[in-house]
């Protein structure tokens, strides 16, 4: 597949020049004239008609391509490689490390060059893409998820609020980007899908330790019940939501809050890849609530609410997050499902401006498709389109 820099090889060239570029702005979904973009320092410099040349630079030609911003998807695990949590658990911290950089790596090659960790990615994982020891999308992580007693998998357990505001100051001291916590049961959790988790006091302390530390909470929600209690205590993104009401959507408008569903993770039970285990009852409950999400989604598209692009992926499941695309737009405008996975991705991550958009001066993270994903957002879902990917001015891959 032509250029690619693996961990451990040489620096990237000191520009990339990407000629007879057709750039897609999500904002307007306008596709513009061919153009020539010059990256630098892990920075777009330039984006020009000019044909000079670049001396020191690695040119690329992009004729024929559609060229994005590169995507972002707001809802990984990148330390889950295998979908049996008794697994990873057996792991080894070293091997673990080993697991998710492969999973960092395949991420990257999908066209993510940022990716928000919710629950597992330590900073130590984020220092170790941004010195480019491992090779992947920038992370933003939050480190473990937060649970009370009783609550969710794979999460670390805080009752009351001294114990919670100490865990999460812990966390925020060692540079974590947002925290999560599990505000109600889940699809195949042992806590009921309508219970809720920890106390309004609880959520109210995390808020408010998060507000001092400049970050933010995200939780993860199911019931209509919960995603309105969670927006009221001040939660500002809301991962699955997939049972909304009237009162939900008006929260969201109400409190500038973001809605990130993660319809794949249902998808890979649904076809196959993941949930063996599963019982026919179970099996059921996720087709339920798939479908649910779905019309919630639609919904809040309807009604305005920001959206994020968001996967939720595990094991097996983790090949399969392009399919977002493909269901989101069955019930969403195509440029709206690029939007969630570019402008509005990058606002959630605190990077608006910077990711999310091909301009002079944004990081230098674009992708090259072969085809137009406003036409068929199957140029996106199916991956077999992707031409180029270019994260921080490096060329992965290039026809």
């Amino acid at each position: 597949m032509g250029v690619r820099r693996e961990p451990g090889a040489p620096a990237a060239p000191a520009a990339v020049v990407l000629r007879n570029a057709r750039i897609l702005d999500p904002e307007t979904g306008d596709v513009g004239p061919p153009r020539t973009i010059v990256t630098r320092g892990g920075l777009i410099e330039e984006i020009s008609a000019s044909t000079r040349t670049v001396p020191d630079a690695a040119e690329i030609s992009v004729a024929g391509l559609t060229v994005l911003p590169g995507l972002i998807d707001a809802h990984v695990h990148v330390t889950q490689a295998s979908g049996d949590f008794a697994e990873i658990l057996s792991w080894t911290p070293s091997y673990h490390a080993a697991r998710s950089a492969v999973v960092l790596h395949e991420m990257l090659l999908r066209g993510f060059t940022m990716v928000r960790d919710m629950g597992g990615a330590d900073m130590g994982l984020a220092r170790a893409v941004e010195e480019r020891l491992v090779t992947g999308p920038r992370l933003k992580a939050g480190g473990p998820i937060f649970a009370p007693t009783g609550g969710h998998v794979l999460t670390k357990v805080c009752d009351g609020e001294v114990e919670l505001r100490r865990a999460l100051r812990a966390e925020f001291r060692d540079g974590a980007d947002h925290a999560k916590l599990t505000l109600s049961g889940g699809v195949v959790s042992k806590m009921r899908i309508e219970a809720l988790a920890f106390s309004d006091a609880e959520v109210l302390a995390a808020v408010d330790e998060a507000r001092l530390a400049h970050r933010y909470i995200a939780a993860h929600v199911y019931t209509a019940e919960a995603v309105s209690r969670a927006l009221r205590l001040g939660v500002r993104t809301i991962e699955h939501g997939n049972l909304l009401d009237d009162e939900c959507l008006a929260l969201f408008r109400e409190t500038g809050a973001y809605y990130v569903p993660t319809l794949a993770t249902y998808w890979a039970i649904l076809s196959g890849r993941t949930g063996h285990g599963l019982d026919a009852s179970k099996r059921a409950a996720v087709e339920d609530i798939f479908e649910r999400g779905l019309e919630s989604l639609r919904r809040a598209a309807a009604a305005g609410v920001k959206i994020g692009y968001g996967t939720d992926l595990h094991g097996e499941g983790l090949a399969i997050q392009l399919e977002e695309f493909a269901l989101r737009a069955r019930v969403q405008e195509l440029l709206d499902v690029i939007r969630s996975a570019t402008l509005v991705g990058a606002e959630i991550v605190g990077e608006e401006g910077r990711a999310g958009v091909v301009r002079e001066g944004a990081q230098a993270d674009v992708i090259a498709v072969d085809g137009d994903p406003l036409a068929d957002i199957g140029v996106l879902a199916g991956g077999r389109s992707l031409r180029l990917i270019v994260t921080g001015g490096d060329v992965l891959r290039a026809p």
